[in-house]
């Protein structure tokens, strides 16, 4: 089988968008999956400064949906036609997998970041036979298809609008699952998030359809005016004395942070930012050491790594679906779409911050 797919053949090079060859179909336990959209999302970009440890060429992409064209078998529980969802990549059998954590997989590395699946890699190949990397999360959705483990896959109604739902498999899934999963907020309760991109707002809209009260915090004013679009009191990350804006804002300090940055000087804030034993979450993958400043931590304050918000995307997802149904998660709000043949386009304009959420269409713009 041949079709088109984004390559990266190295880290400094631009995508190109040539034919690859699937030399089988699925096997057990495999779907083959005509691919509707795909989010472009940071960590797919992120690829370009992994030191190496993400193997190339390879097609990316984690962010896909689409409709169902072969299964390798009724193990699969899907069928032809059915819309899906592609979400990251699991073993299924280590004890967080068995304990409905597969965020925390003990093989996620392997499989979503630094290599894939080993199973069948070598059917997958370039024009000219080239071995192409095992599937990027799973998936390598930056294409016409994907082949992808039936684990990967939620099932949704065939009414939605399916080339805009990738990103409800990580990004906007990240945001939510956060609030929903690893927060636990509630009606009432107060959140301050940390930039206002895609899983920033995410969270952001996920905290207004459960009621709580949420301050949005990032340098970029168009960012901001989104925030405040989705009910979230915005700030600006350079306003003098930012952690007592916020306490003042939640009265007495968040009950949650979210930190989608990774900058240093604003996780000290979220921290400052928060009333006693409150909870900062980071989600951003950190670089350099972390400088926590005297008194950060102090009266039962923590901070932890949130991975996928803590999701089972087969029960997030129609969640998100549902609250989207309602008009009380308008995450369509946030995408751009472009033909899969200007990806390089669309990586342009999400690093410069022209875009919150690039959904990429093999078959061309949307209407």
């Amino acid at each position: 089988m041949r079709f088109g797919a984004a390559v990266l053949r190295s880290y400094e090079s631009r995508f190109a968008v040539e034919e690859v060859i699937l030399n089988a179909g699925p096997a057990d336990g495999e779907i083959l999956v005509k691919i509707a959209g795909c989010g472009m999302c940071r960590t797919d970009l992120a690829v370009r400064r992994s030191a190496g440890r993400s193997p190339l060429p390879a097609v990316l992409g984690h962010e896909g949906s689409g409709i169902v064209v072969e299964t390798g078998g009724p193990g699969t529980g899907l069928s032809v036609g059915d819309h899906v969802v592609l979400s990251f990549d699991s073993c299924g059998h280590c004890r967080n997998c068995m304990g409905a954590a597969p965020a925390y997989c003990d093989s996620f590395a392997s499989l979503n970041l630094f290599g894939g699946r080993k199973e069948n890699a070598t059917r997958f190949t370039d024009a000219a036979g080239g071995a192409l990397a095992p599937r990027w999360f799973g998936q390598s959705s930056f294409a016409e298809y994907a082949m992808v483990p039936a684990r990967n896959v939620v099932r949704v109604d065939p009414s939605l609008p399916i080339e805009l739902l990738g990103p409800l498999g990580c990004g906007f899934l990240t945001g939510a699952g956060a609030v929903f999963n690893s927060f636990g907020v509630g009606p009432g309760d107060t959140l301050a998030v940390f930039g206002a991109g895609a899983v920033g707002l995410a969270a952001v809209m996920a905290a207004t359809a459960i009621g709580a009260v949420t301050v949005a915090v990032d340098r970029h004013p168009e960012r901001l005016a989104l925030a405040e679009r989705f009910r979230a009191i915005p700030l600006n990350a350079a306003s003098t004395g930012l952690p007592d804006r916020i306490q003042q804002l939640t009265d007495g300090g968040a009950q949650y942070a979210l930190d989608t940055t990774g900058s240093a000087q604003l996780i000290n804030d979220a921290l400052r930012a928060l009333r006693p034993t409150g909870h900062l979450g980071l989600v951003a993958r950190l670089h350099t050491a972390l400088p926590l400043e005297p008194g950060t931590l102090d009266r039962g304050r923590r901070i932890s790594h949130l991975c996928e918000g803590d999701a089972v995307p087969g029960l997030l997802i129609p969640r998100l679906t549902g609250l989207w149904q309602a008009g009380r998660f308008p995450f369509d709000q946030l995408i751009r779409t472009y033909p899969l043949a200007d990806i390089n386009e669309a990586e342009r304009d999400c690093d410069a911050g022209r875009v919150v959420k690039p959904v990429l269409l093999p078959e061309g713009r949307a209407p």
